[in-house]
């Protein structure tokens, strides 16, 4: 009942890994704005995007594409893949614990220039390394 394929597997694991690009970038470029609303045309507001995006670039690079291109591995090597086993537990635990502690951390950040300049910088990083990793999963692995 619960048993799925590898492609399904996959398939589920680049929806999950696209949705975070997804709302992550929506985060960033919200706080952003945020950020270029309480002080306009500040150099550190733009600086902070560009950073985002460039350190996000590396990320994915160096870290981000292997990260995923182990994981496609392993979904190809489960005997009895389940519909859950598009990641490993330990994911879904950093995934909530990553999830909740930055919508709290982004609670805290508004108003705040500096700490929105952070979240910027954070969310868009992370974005960016999730979207450019993300075609390992069309790759042939």
């Amino acid at each position: 009942m619960f048993n799925a394929s590898t492609q399904t597997l996959r398939l589920l694991a680049a929806l999950v890994w696209f949705s975070g690009a997804a709302v992550l970038f929506t985060k960033g470029f919200g706080m952003f704005f945020e950020a270029e609303q309480l002080n306009p045309g500040q150099f550190w507001t733009w600086l902070a995007l560009s950073t985002g995006l460039m350190l996000g670039s590396i990320k994915a690079r160096y870290l981000f594409s292997r990260l995923c291109i182990k994981n496609l591995r392993r979904i190809e090597k489960l005997a009895e893949p389940r519909l859950w086993d598009f990641y490993r537990v330990r994911f879904y635990a950093f995934l909530l614990v990553m999830s909740l502690s930055g919508l709290y951390v982004s609670q805290k950040a508004h108003g705040d220039y500096s700490m929105l300049i952070i979240m910027i910088i954070v969310d868009l990083s992370l974005a960016t390394a999730l979207l450019a990793s993300g075609s390992c999963f069309w790759k042939k692995i």
